[in-house]
This record gives C-alpha cells, structure tokens and sequence, in this order.
C-alpha cells in the first residue's frame, strides 16, 4: 500500500513521479545504453461493462489482525490509538475510535511518542517526545523481516499493520503457485508488501509517485537482508506506468493497489478515486497474464461502503471466473478486545 483524509496523499501523491530508470547498482549521473522515444500522448480511456457471468462473491469477509510481538493495538478511544511498534508505545489521532478509552489515563501518559497537530508532510512534524528524544528511525520486524520505523511528520510510521493480512494471503499464493510469480505493487509506499513477495519467490515491480517512500523502500529491502531478490523500484504516477504496462503488453501474475482518495502529479494531474479507480481497474484486468492469481484493491478513509468496490471488482472481472472478496480490515485491540476499522477492500482471486 494520509492527508486531511487521514490517510495517503502526503506519502503517495507528492508532485515528483518521474520514473526510475536507473538500473539497480547504477549511479543517477551515469550515462545509460539504451535511447528512450517518447510515447504519445494517452487519450482517456473508455470504459464498457464487460460482458460474461460476473466472478462468485464472498462477503462480508472482516481480516483481523490481532496483538502480536511486533505490534500491537493496547488501547483506542477519544479520537486516538495507543500503538506498541516494537519497542516503542506511541499515541496517534484515529478518527474511527469514537468510544471510550478503557485503560486509565497514566497508561496514555507512559509513552514514547505523541502525534498532535497538522499532517502537512512538509509541515513541522508535530511528534512529541514525553521521554527521551528520539531518533527519526529505529528497527522494526515484521514476520521475521527487519525494516524501518521512521517517526513522519505527516503521523505514519512506515506501516499499516492492517496490511498483513494481505500480505499472508500473498505470501500463501506464490509459495503455492509452484512456477514464477510476477507481483506487481501500486502505490507501494515503504515496500512492505514487496518485502514478503519477494520473499516468498516473486518478481516483484514496486512503483510509488515519492521519491522519500522509494528510497526508505529500498533501505528496508538492505536491511531485511532481501538486496539480493528481483525487486524493481519504480518512482512514477501509478495510472501511467499502468497504462504504458498495458500498451506494452506486459503481465503480472498478482497485482495490489492501494490508491489515495487524492492525489496530484507532476503536472498538475489530478487523482480523485470515485472518478479514477474504475479505469484503473480495469487497465489491472487488461495486464493479468493469462494464469493470473488475484488482485487485491484497499481503499482508505473514503465514505462509502465496502459493497461499492466490490461492484466494480465483480463487474471489472466479469467473464474471468474466480471469486471477489470483499469486506473490511480491522486491527483487534488488546484493552478491551474491541475491532478498529482501518479500510475497505475487494480482492479479486482466480
């Protein structure tokens, strides 16, 4: 896989998405073998209801991510969460926890960290450090894979623990697959879900519009000891590397994306996702491969139903078989055992 949505357009939609053509190991300034054309310009596209017996459903499906070494929800309520990332506790806003907190508020003072104020990436970060100060990063694991924690100044730490049932899936996907796996990551952020592809056998292409999430993306992949795995980083507006994917013909096995509710590119074009996520569902049908094994849409802080996207899915998919399953993410809370809700998501699985 937030702005005053509360969720991703500081980290996905920042206005520098040219892309990364630099082969891994190769310096930016050194000159490159191969002569690039330029490609006309793309006209908008035009969406017809496919045709074909729309793929079987599963829903609601609720995934639940419960308490775990790595991390945890302690406690939620008031408009915020308290969160164990590792070694530190932390206390964000949460818009979704409108009840009560259930711990006493000396637990909430026993912190390490505290987001308040603005979420402007740009902005003064607004963390505060009850403690000691800290430092910008520290290490973090998921499922045995280290990477990095980074305190943000627009609230996030580099994760979405919500994510890993997702990834699970994934991961469970490839191992099966028995043959090469292409996974392709749209709006990939810090490359956790590349990260547990890779590993799990993948080709992995990860593209995301921040240059600051590609770099911290390809730190994780060093420090998970994964530099070795094909892992492509791409640094460009998803809808456009999509598009060109497609006129290209290439095809992935497994395709996530994870698109803002807003976002802006480099010249000055505009994502806004009820306009723009049918065409790019669809394009995500048109580059499968032809033994393809799912594709897994998240949609964060939108107002809308979770039965929404999963329409478009079954209608995106009409005629290919499989099933889409749709529902929400939520994180069980340690506290009181009480469900936050993070997303809405539909993944269509062959």
């Amino acid at each position: 896989m937030k702005p005053t949505r509360d969720k991703r357009r500081d980290h996905r939609a920042q206005p520098d998405r040219r892309a990364s053509t630099v082969p891994r190991g190769k310096r930016p300034d050194e000159p490159s073998a191969v002569t690039r054309v330029a490609e006309p310009p793309v006209k908008a596209r035009e969406l017809r209801r496919r045709e074909g017996i729309l793929p079987a459903e599963r829903l609601p499906l609720i995934l639940e991510v419960a308490p775990n070494e790595d991390y945890a929800l302690i406690d939620s309520g008031n408009g915020e969460k308290l969160e164990q990332y590792g070694p530190y506790r932390i206390v964000r806003p949460e818009g979704q926890a409108i009840w009560q907190r259930a711990l006493p508020l000396w637990e909430w003072n026993s912190v390490d960290a505290v987001f308040t104020g603005d979420t402007d990436e740009e902005g003064l970060g607004r963390w505060r450090f009850p403690r000691t100060p800290l430092g910008e990063t520290w290490p973090m694991k998921h499922d045995g894979i280290d990477y990095l924690g980074r305190f943000t100044s627009f609230r996030h730490v580099g994760v979405f623990p919500e994510q890993a049932s997702h990834w699970d899936h994934m991961a469970g996907l490839i191992e099966r697959a028995g043959r090469p796996v292409k996974v392709l990551n749209l709006f990939g952020y810090t490359g956790l879900a590349s990260l547990v592809a890779a590993r799990s056998g993948a080709e992995v292409t990860h593209v995301d519009a921040s240059k600051k999430a590609i770099g911290w993306a390809r730190e994780n992949q060093e420090m998970a000891g994964l530099g070795s795995k094909p892992i492509r980083w791409i640094c460009e507006d998803a809808m456009k590397f999509a598009e060109r994917q497609e006129r290209r013909g290439n095809g992935y096995d497994i395709i996530l994306f994870d698109p803002p509710a807003y976002g802006r590119g480099p010249k000055g074009e505009v994502w806004q996702l009820f306009e723009d996520l049918p065409a790019l569902a669809d394009i995500c049908r048109a580059i499968l491969t032809p033994k393809p094994l799912a594709v897994v849409l998240t949609a964060y802080s939108i107002r809308s139903s979770f039965f929404a996207i999963h329409a478009l899915m079954r209608d995106t998919f009409a005629g290919m078989g499989g099933t889409v399953e749709s529902g929400e993410l939520i994180i069980r809370e340690k506290s009181a055992g009480r469900a936050l809700s993070t997303s809405l998501f539909a993944r269509w699985v062959a």
